[in-house]
């Protein structure tokens, strides 16, 4: 029988990954357009580091839940 709680978890999960993938490539252009011969601004590198951290954060999350559910099927 599937776990109500489980699966809105998951869904939950997913969409904050999904969340902090669209601000990580809201930054894509900034990222693109970055002169190779000139310092990273400062606050291209603030943004990044936020962003990156909370994809990272997210998706490790949604990984331990995915392999939680697996470890209880086996």
């Amino acid at each position: 029988m599937a776990d109500s709680n489980e699966i809105e978890a998951l869904k939950a999960s997913f969409r904050g990954a999904l969340s902090t993938a669209a601000a990580l490539a809201a930054v894509e252009d900034r990222v693109l357009a970055l002169d190779p011969r000139a310092d990273i601004p400062a606050e291209d590198l603030d943004e990044l580091e936020r962003v990156t951290l909370a994809h990272a954060v997210s998706s490790q999350a949604l990984r331990g839940l995915i392999e939680s559910i697996r470890a209880r099927r086996t």
